[in-house]
């Protein structure tokens, strides 16, 4: 395997969020703690055995009024500060549970990652507090919570926190081993490039030689037992990266990540002719043909496209240009460009000529994404491929 290329980054600790709003206000502390109890000198109002600052006056108010707790505390009052008496016990504010949404990477760091676990050290507003208060606070699917709390997969042990997320999987792909070029890796991700020739996964039952198949060898190489999770695809002639999940948590947030449009995929593509204007976009449905199982054509029936390009450099009666998908439709790139009468060179199936190049002239060149844990921006490119080079200087030339 080939080494080059590689970029290994355990991203640890790298989380600027810091505490949450909620923590730092300290939100669970308000008026309606103050119990009738509490001020006839027995001492333990409810608030104060629950931690939570809602007495049984409190919610007994609550009711008279027709409003519940969940109608007084709005998720956009969460965090707000308000101004309870003066307290005269020395016990800890009490720990305000986030929103329903909770902001990504708000409260807890990344931690160190021990094996098949993470393990954080908890924000002083969080230690000593009950999983259920502390749960809401990770960047995780409500179903993979579940799954990890049913599975005793994350446990508190003291100031820390250890959280499951690194369990062994058996591999659902037999290895073929060939030569990879690994633009990234950490203990989330895995960016593989991808050349002409091969496909991301088998299009049919019993095909082998896919990239899928190759990445199980570089997994079982590795000793790294871990399921193929591809969070995207390119086709078989295309180059460039491929983004791989290296485990549920990492899968649940490319995903994700893929339907809010922030996974930024851009490509290199020679077009035949001279494209009208310097920038644009492409904003056409794409559909099936229905003449041809594998072609795709712009049909007002179809599913939303859009491409965003931009000239980098004009050749004879070619232009080099730089797209970035919006959307990631079935063979995109090549049926917008063709629908503008500038196909693809050497794009047969879409009305390119193989004069200068024996493929589609399109190459993955960079890829974006967000770390799925930290936030922080990650940024890969991919060279140009010989071929695709040496259409270019060939242009150049004439």
């Amino acid at each position: 395997m080939s080494g080059a290329g590689r970029n290994r980054h355990n991203g640890t600790g790298r989380n600027g969020a810091g505490r949450s709003e909620a923590g730092r206000n300290g939100a669970g502390r308000n008026g309606a703690g103050r119990s009738e109890a509490g001020r006839n000198g027995a001492g333990r109002s409810e608030a104060g055995r629950n931690g939570a600052g809602r007495s049984e006056a409190g919610r007994s108010e609550a009711g008279r009024n027709g409003k519940s707790d969940r109608d007084r505390r709005r998720p956009d009052q969460i965090g707000r500060k308000e101004h309870p008496a003066k307290r005269t016990d020395q016990r800890p504010p009490a720990v305000a549970r986030p929103a329903r949404q909770v902001a990504q990477h708000s409260i807890l760091k990344m931690g160190r990652i021990k094996g098949e676990w993470m393990e954080i050290r908890l924000p002083d507003q969080l230690v000593g507090a009950p999983l259920s208060r502390i749960t809401p606070f990770l960047p995780l699917a409500p179903k993979l919570v579940s799954k990890l709390l049913q599975s005793r997969g994350i446990l508190v042990q003291g100031p820390n926190l250890r959280v499951h997320l690194f369990p062994r999987e058996d591999r659902d792909y037999p290895s073929d081993w060939m030569e990879l070029n690994i633009l990234y890796e950490d203990e989330f991700t895995l960016v593989v490039y991808k050349p002409a020739g091969i496909e991301v996964h088998p299009s049919e039952k019993g095909q082998r030689r896919t990239l899928a198949h190759a990445v199980a060898a570089y997994y079982e190489m590795s000793g790294q037992d871990v399921r193929i999770r591809h969070i995207h695809r390119i086709d078989k002639d295309t180059t460039g990266p491929v983004l791989y999940a290296k485990n549920e948590f990492a899968h649940y947030q490319y995903d994700k990540a893929m339907r809010e449009k922030n996974i930024e995929r851009v490509y290199l593509a020679l077009a035949e002719g001279q494209i009208e204007g310097e920038r644009g976009t492409i904003n056409r449905p794409i559909g099936q043909d229905r003449h041809h199982s594998t072609r795709r054509r712009v049909s007002e029936t179809g599913d939303p496209a859009i491409t965003h390009f931009e000239v980098v450099e004009r050749l004879r009666d070619h232009t080099l240009v730089r797209l970035r998908l919006e959307t990631g439709r079935t063979h995109q790139i090549r049926v917008h460009l063709s629908s503008l009468n500038h196909p693809l060179a050497g794009d047969g199936m879409y009305g390119g000529k193989r004069g200068f190049i024996s493929r589609q002239a399109l190459h993955g060149e960079r890829l974006i994404w967000n770390h799925p844990w930290t936030g922080e921006k990650q940024n890969v490119k991919a060279t140009l491929p010989e071929d695709f080079n040496d259409a270019i200087n060939r242009l150049r030339e004439e």
